[in-house]
């Protein structure tokens, strides 16, 4: 019998230094970057801790200076680094962007409109310390101390051992935890020429198989599993989880929640709409409000609206993190009707009440 939870949420995932440009532009162009920190669960498990929640990220990081500022700026978020494994002989992971990342292409798009730089991210995490997690290194007593495990499809791609760990850890099992999954897909990540083009898609669509809640892109199931047809489509490649959260860009999420007679319920939330700062940390805060929502036993209906609410706050500052609407204000927010909700509108820095003095007076309500 495992022990009881001792946190909400395990975070379980490689986070990065990453270096941000100075100023607009092509990297070969850039004198100057700014230093930060960028990883998808750690992010996640950083907005779970704004939101009030325990939250443990567990990682491995090497014993540079790197992997003191991550392990520095996470535990100054609220998240309990306790489980960071230090490792004397692999570095901590490092990389460069420019302002955007997308999550499925590797390579800026043709059709980009010029309305948005293009994206460059360049990733230096091979051999990393993350790299060599595996299931002998990240033993249950760990990875399964939270209420929720939260995993990514960005983890089983950095190695063999990480893929190992992944199988393990999606493999249901008496007494594990309620396991989270969010798809990430990153083509990059799965290049390689020892590689099949498929293996990427065809391992993340097992792993999801094998989880309770699962969030994906509606963009990165058609690059990964040619899905197409939307939502529905989805969900009837990927009938396994208990609750699939499909995000749609700015159109808004579909949520399908099995009930008890193993019927679906089928729930949608808008979009917000949102003057974006940058593009960057949007599906991890949204992913966060979502599990936010669930821990506290939500309406999946508001537990999506907690998700954009989430979602919003980054999007409107320029970097992974931000401080999330305070919990009285977003509870407020999720529960408007459907009329009030369409008519809401948020500017940079609207969830940081140090911007403003009061949390309403920094969302501006239009017309419908």
């Amino acid at each position: 019998m495992p022990p009881a939870p001792s946190v909400d949420v395990v975070c379980l995932g490689e986070s990065m230094v990453t270096f941000v440009p100075s100023r607009p532009g092509r990297l070969a162009e850039v004198p100057a970057f700014a230093r930060g920190i960028g990883g998808a669960e750690s992010n996640v498990a950083c907005g779970l801790a704004g939101a009030g929640h325990g939250v443990r990220w567990i990682s491995r990081v090497g014993t540079d200076g790197f992997g003191d500022h991550l392990l520095t700026e996470i535990a100054a978020a609220g998240v309990d680094v306790s489980g960071v494994q230090r490792d004397p002989r692999r570095p901590t992971g490092i990389y460069f962007r420019t302002a955007g990342e997308r999550a499925v292409e590797s390579e800026p798009s043709a059709e980009d409109d010029g309305e948005q730089p293009l994206a460059e991210v360049l990733y230096y995490r091979a051999g990393s310390a993350a790299a060599a997690m595996s299931p002998a290194l990240m033993p249950h007593e760990q990875t399964w101390s939270g209420r929720i495990l939260h995993l990514t499809g960005i983890t089983p791609a950095l190695s063999p051992d990480c893929l190992a760990l992944m199988r393990e850890l999606t493999t249901r099992a008496p007494g594990r935890p309620l396991v989270s999954f969010d798809l990430n897909y990153r083509v990059s990540l799965w290049e390689d020429p020892e590689r099949s083009p498929d293996e990427g898609p065809s391992v993340l669509l097992d792993l999801a198989r094998g989880c309770d809640l699962v969030f994906v892109g509606e963009d990165e199931a058609e690059a990964a599993w040619g899905t197409g047809g939307g939502a529905a489509a989805i969900r009837e490649a990927l009938p396994e989880p208990d609750v699939l959260v499909v995000k749609q860009g700015s159109a808004g999420a579909t949520a399908y929640a099995r009930g008890a007679d193993g019927a679906d319920t089928v729930t949608f939330a808008p979009a917000l709409r949102v003057d974006v700062v940058a593009p960057v940390g949007a599906g991890d805060a949204f992913a966060a409000g979502f599990l936010s929502g669930t821990l506290r036993g939500l309406p999946v209906a508001q537990r999506l609206r907690h998700g954009h609410l989430m979602a919003a706050a980054v999007l409107t500052v320029p970097g992974d993190l931000c401080t999330p609407p305070s919990r009285a204000y977003a509870d407020r927010l999720v529960t408007l009707d459907d009329a009030e909700w369409g008519t809401l509108r948020f500017g940079p820095g609207w969830a940081d009440p140090a911007r403003s003095g009061s949390d309403t007076a920094v969302v501006e309500v239009t017309d419908p």
